[in-house]
């Protein structure tokens, strides 16, 4: 069966001790991982935290974002150089805790946007970057997984075609794609089409609500979902990622405006539902 994985974004951005309970009990419900974002901690914050999951036994990913002053497709050269430089300081942070694989919409500024669709030339800057930096990440045998995100928070990549052709303008190995399921819920016309579509490269997928809170209580055609997931054979990651105002800053950032579900609630049922829609399409 798939890894299951959590994101504790449910809780804090932060990486820090203050995890540890938290984590200890995920284990306890049967998670195989726990993913991180990828904030702006001190390294030794990271380096204890991957000791503390790798002694109970998981495994971890990792997700990162950037903001306007570190955009890949930004005209001016020293704004994608800082975004080459804050990508690699992730990959430092993700090997810090032993994650191979670092996920996100790190193609492109979160929530920047120009009043235009995004134009060839934008791909050929963003995947200028992405390869330098997967030249990088290749030593720590780290690979990107690139997410496309809705259109009210990304205009580079809405769709897994979009995000296909961002991928093939990095033209990388460690450069692949992530889907997750409350964007493509939006964006994408099936998930048989869109996951036939990202295939080749598909290296990590999230399980989200089309509201953020509990997968399987919402709106989300799951079996859907997870039958085309099974389709293609897909083996990697299924990581719950889910939304609440535990910590406000980062529920601010991403416009979390009122409680979805309670993140034990989240983290109980949600694996539980997992567990079965796996088991029902032999996934």
């Amino acid at each position: 069966m798939n890894k299951i994985g959590f994101n504790v974004l449910a809780w804090t951005a932060a990486v820090s001790d203050d995890l540890f309970p938290i984590i200890e009990r995920l284990k306890t419900i049967g998670y195989d991982g726990v993913e991180f974002y990828l904030g702006p901690q001190e390294a030794t914050a990271y380096q204890r935290m991957g000791s503390f999951v790798k002694d109970l036994g998981l495994e971890t990913t990792a997700v990162m974002t950037l903001g306007a002053d570190e955009n890949p497709v930004n005209e001016s050269a020293e704004v994608r150089g800082r975004a080459l430089d804050k990508i690699k300081w992730a990959v430092d942070r993700a090997y810090d805790l032993n994650s191979k694989v670092i996920c996100g919409p790190f193609h492109s500024a979160h929530t920047v946007f120009v009043n235009r669709p995004a134009d060839d030339r934008e791909y050929a800057l963003a995947g200028e970057v992405l390869h330098a930096a997967a030249d990088y990440a290749a030593q720590a045998n780290i690979t990107f997984a690139l997410e496309a995100l809705n259109r009210f928070e990304c205009y580079l990549c809405n769709t897994m075609e979009q995000l296909l052709k961002l991928v093939k303008a990095a033209d990388h190995p460690n450069v692949r794609a992530m889907f997750d399921t409350h964007h493509s819920n939006i964006e994408e016309k099936s998930y048989l089409g869109a996951l036939q579509t990202i295939a080749p490269v598909l290296a990590h997928v999230h399980i989200s609500e089309n509201d953020r809170g509990t997968p399987g209580t919402g709106q989300v055609k799951w079996d859907d979902a997870f039958a085309a997931l099974a389709a293609i054979k897909y083996d990697g990651w299924l990581t719950i990622e889910a939304f609440s105002r535990n910590d406000p800053g980062f529920a601010n950032a991403i416009g979390v405006w009122r409680e979805f579900n309670e993140p034990w609630d989240i983290a109980e049922n949600g694996y539980k539902f997992i567990r079965e829609m796996s088991l029902k399409h032999g996934l």
